[in-house]
């Protein structure tokens, strides 16, 4: 089974979860089924640049610029 994060559209409870591909997950703390499902921040170093390198240029693309520095979100 996965390893899923999600937050509830509810309660803005965050949350991991393992899921089967058949379950419907519910928030524990509502029990709410409105849930978007979030990208699990799992490994600490990324061992190939190109693929680091390309999950910035994705996130810088999408508005997330907490994982860049003062002086890299200038840019």
């Amino acid at each position: 089974m996965p390893l899923y994060a999600y937050v509830c559209n509810d309660c803005a409870a965050e949350f991991e979860l393992l899921v089967r591909a058949s379950d419907v997950p519910a928030c524990p703390s509502c029990g709410s089924e409105k849930l978007q499902q979030q990208v699990s921040r799992i490994c600490n170093e990324i061992k190939y640049p190109a693929i680091a390198k390309s999950w910035r240029r994705r996130a810088a693309a999408e508005g997330d610029l907490s994982n860049f520095s003062k002086g890299e979100r200038k840019l």
